[in-house]
């Protein structure tokens, strides 16, 4: 088991974001892909008040290595690492796994590393000057999957670089079952 994540036994492997893949994506996948807005509030639109944050993970850690390329850091450099889980009615919707580096936490007015149950959505979509700075997705199979998990045959997922405040952070947000039917 890794040490750095409580989702994976392995690294994931992903793609960049192509126009090839674009247009090849199941249409529900694809939805939920290029949503451009908090995915916590697509949630909210159709489950209301019964979407909550369960925890999993939240330690300063190395992330893994293509994501501290992605963040343009030194291998090894310590960064919060928070995953959780993202569900309502009982039902697992989104499982996600962000990387905030100490020097986008300290611009942030450390808003960022003191989320508690709260959405990272809530906070990063709530900055008028937040941008989107690249995309890769990832078909990951079970065998990528921490094995206490309950994952069915395959989960698509994306992982996206924010600027916030102009320093950045990693997003990797993968799409339940469940989610996929909203």
């Amino acid at each position: 088991m890794l040490t750095n994540s409580s989702l994976f036994s392995v690294e994931p492997c992903w793609k960049s974001y192509s126009p090839y893949i674009r247009h090849h994506l199941p249409k529900n996948i694809a939805s939920w892909i290029n949503e451009k807005n908090s995915l916590t509030q697509r949630l909210r639109n159709t489950h209301g008040d019964a979407v909550n944050v369960k925890i999993l993970f939240h330690q300063w850690k190395s992330p893994f290595l293509s994501e501290s390329k992605h963040l343009n850091l030194y291998p090894h450099r310590y960064c919060l690492i928070r995953e959780v889980l993202l569900s309502a009615d009982e039902k697992p919707l989104i499982l996600a796994r962000t990387i905030l580096p100490k020097k986008t936490i300290t611009n942030a007015q450390r808003q960022l590393s003191h989320l508690g149950t709260r959405p990272l959505g809530e906070v990063i979509f709530s900055d008028p000057y937040l941008k989107r700075l690249a995309m890769d997705i990832s078909l990951l199979k079970k065998k990528h999957w921490n094995e206490s998990l309950p994952i069915s045959p395959a989960i698509w997922g994306r992982r996206t670089v924010y600027a916030i405040q102009n320093q950045p952070l990693l997003v990797s947000e993968f799409f339940l079952p469940d989610a996929l039917r909203c």
